[in-house]
């Protein structure tokens, strides 16, 4: 229970991380392409009814430097930008971007992304040695197995890393081929000591990833766009799997899917805190956990 009120819109999110005792907050699952790749996302979000059967109006369709202001004034910390190729020849190029925007924004969390092609252990050594924090793997988008054998290289460097990667896996909102619980579980059972941070709290299959986030010591899971309104008529999440959650707290992280969410950044936040887990869960989830899985200064 928490006698805190959740945020009523952004202007007010501030005040409710520091009701919380917070310096602000951690968000793992941010959004930053290349202006021609962000607009074909926005695109795909702008026929949502065709793609998903669901309208899905991009709340955060604003200028880079808009963008950037916003997650300020929100009191986000720390974010990466989350690249991610479609086809082979994407990864390498979308990682040289994603380094140019860290090091141009300090508070910007360096990402990399990579794809089953020949030349991904290279491009991914290489952004490693230039201090790429976290990466970014969308299985549906990139309509490949996880276990690929040309990644074999790529996941027994980041096992031996540590590096987290965010993978979207679960089915949700669309199924791929190789989509689920059954590739990740396959993939951890050869790398069991990988960081993966599994998008969407591996929606729908929420029970099935709140298994391996029990069972694999660096498995996390993310919010992003987890319990609200609209996720919740499209995906609903048990009620009966709330304990499970509440007993998983140093391994959830705050993830939002800023920009293209359809609604404002505040209900993340209050979606969160209806689930009614207790302000140490919240304080966990906002700051706490993300803090340390990237090692970030108090």
């Amino acid at each position: 229970m928490t006698a805190i009120e959740a945020p009523a819109d952004d202007a007010d999110v501030p005040r409710y991380w520091r009701e919380l005792g917070l310096p602000g907050l951690v968000d793992v699952h941010v959004h930053f392409l290349p202006e021609r790749v962000q607009a074909k996302v926005w695109a795909y979000f702008a026929a949502g009814e065709r793609n998903y059967g669901a309208a899905w109006p991009v709340q955060y369709p604003l200028p880079e430097d808009e963008r950037l202001a916003v997650l300020d004034r929100l009191g986000v910390r720390a974010f990466p930008t989350l690249p991610y190729p479609h086809k082979p020849g994407m990864a390498a190029w979308l990682n040289d971007w994603s380094h140019g925007f860290a090091a141009a924004h300090p508070q910007v969390l360096q990402s990399a992304t990579f794809y089953p092609e020949p030349e991904a252990a290279a491009y991914v050594e290489t952004a490693l040695a230039a201090g790429v924090r976290v990466f970014k793997v969308h299985v549906q988008v990139g309509a490949f197995d996880p276990r690929d054998p040309l990644l074999d290289p790529v996941w027994a460097r980041l096992e031996e890393t540590g590096t987290p990667v965010v993978i979207h896996c679960g089915s949700g909102p669309l199924r791929g081929e190789h989509t689920g619980p059954a590739p990740m579980t396959g993939l951890l059972e050869r790398y069991p000591r990988l960081q993966l941070v599994i998008a969407h709290l591996g929606m729908p299959e929420y029970a099935a990833f709140l298994d391996l986030a029990e069972r694999y010591e660096r498995v996390h899971l993310d919010t992003t766009m987890f319990a609200t309104d609209f996720t919740e008529r499209l995906m609903p999440f048990d009620p009966a799997l709330r304990p499970r959650l509440g007993a998983l707290r140093d391994k959830v992280v705050l993830g939002s899917d800023f920009p293209s969410i359809p609604y404002p950044y505040a209900h993340q936040l209050a979606a969160l805190h209806r689930l009614d887990l207790g302000e140490e869960w919240l304080r966990a989830v906002l700051w706490h956990n993300g803090a340390r899985l990237f090692a970030l200064a108090p």
